[in-house]
């Protein structure tokens, strides 16, 4: 009878210390809000654009695999449009191989939240991955300026990369731009050029920026190059995407 009674309580205690484990688990897991355009209009190009697979994929994967809850939120919400450009074999990567298999994460992006009923205080950090697409929509999008704004505010990191920096365009904290005297990079004006699209964004990025008050930096074209200012992560064009995705890790894990 008492040797019953002794495998009750290692089997409760047991259970409880499993439970109690799960539930500190589930308390410290750390959660990022992956905001993404809605936008698949290349301008008046008559073209596709929309978000850049490598740039999501990377941090995606990057972060996922070290146990981070992702939600993915949309100006629109539902399916958010990739640019057909990064979905080019020639363009490849491990991740955006992985990207294209992932059934789980195919559904998921079919079902993204509207922007307009997240709240930051859901979430520990939020990262915006680029695509020429994000300069039609989330550049002027209020909730999105107001969530960049709430994040920051509240000591939680920010991060971006390639053309996603631009949305810190119109982004002010008490008055002033939020880049103001910050160290920045993002998709530079020769890349631009580089491919054919000077002329058909609505600004330059890295223009924008500096006019702002950023201190823009940037490395060779199309080689990995981020950097960060206190809770402000940047990230220059898509090769830099697992760089800034390292760097926000670095932050969630302090």
């Amino acid at each position: 009878m008492k040797r019953i009674a002794l495998l009750a309580i290692i089997t409760l205690t047991a259970f409880s210390t499993t439970a109690i484990a799960q539930k500190t688990n589930k308390k410290s897991m750390k959660k990022v809000l992956f905001v993404v355009t809605s936008n698949d209009k290349l301008g008046n190009t008559g073209e596709k654009t929309g978000f850049w697979s490598e740039e999501f994929a990377a941090p995606y994967y990057e972060l996922l695999d070290q146990g981070v809850e992702i939600t993915i939120a949309t100006p629109l919400g539902g399916q958010p449009p990739v640019d057909p450009k990064s979905a080019d074999p020639a363009s490849a990567t491990e991740d955006t191989k992985r990207f294209d298999a992932d059934k789980t994460l195919q559904e998921k992006l079919k079902h993204t939240h509207k922007l307009s009923t997240i709240n930051q205080k859901d979430y520990d950090a939020v990262f915006y991955p680029g695509g020429h697409g994000p300069l039609w929509d989330l550049v002027e999008d209020k909730n999105s300026i107001a969530l960049i704004e709430s994040f920051y505010t509240h000591k939680k990191p920010v991060a971006f990369v390639c053309h996603a920096p631009a949305v810190l365009k119109n982004v002010k904290v008490n008055g002033e731009f939020l880049v103001k005297g910050k160290k920045v990079t993002g998709f530079t004006n020769e890349e631009e050029e580089a491919v054919g699209l000077t002329k058909v964004v609505p600004f330059l990025l890295e223009d924008a920026l500096i006019k702002n008050g950023a201190k823009f930096s940037k490395g060779a074209n199309w080689q990995p190059y981020a950097v960060e200012d206190g809770l402000l992560i940047t990230g220059q064009n898509p090769a830099s995407s697992k760089l800034v995705a390292g760097k926000l890790l670095e932050k969630l894990i302090k």
